[in-house]
């Protein structure tokens, strides 16, 4: 049976953040730079995957509505736009998303 979606709580931000940084402590990750990691701060889960879309397809394969939590393996920000040569850049330090 397919779950209900929930919304973003306050504090899972904070609680998938630190989710992260504890997995990365426990495991190498060296053969998973540049992939993108969905964490559920309910249940601690966390998918691997090319892009947001292939981890949320992952998760709705198992019938799943969680929102998820986003960071990049191996990069400080998520996502970064500009060029570098004196135009802004925008980053994200990781990316909530409810979908």
């Amino acid at each position: 049976m397919k779950e209900t979606p929930e919304m973003w709580a306050k504090g899972n931000s904070a609680k998938a953040r630190q989710m992260w940084a504890e997995y990365q402590h426990q495991h190498d990750l060296s053969d998973r730079s540049g992939q993108t990691a969905g964490i559920d701060p309910r249940s601690g889960r966390i998918w691997f995957g090319e892009s947001v879309r292939d981890i949320i397809a992952q998760r709705d394969a198992e019938g799943l509505t969680s929102p998820l939590f986003f960071e990049r393996v191996g990069s400080k920000a998520y996502y970064r736009k500009g060029s570098g040569r004196g135009e802004r850049g925008a980053q994200l330090q990781g990316v909530a998303v409810r979908v």
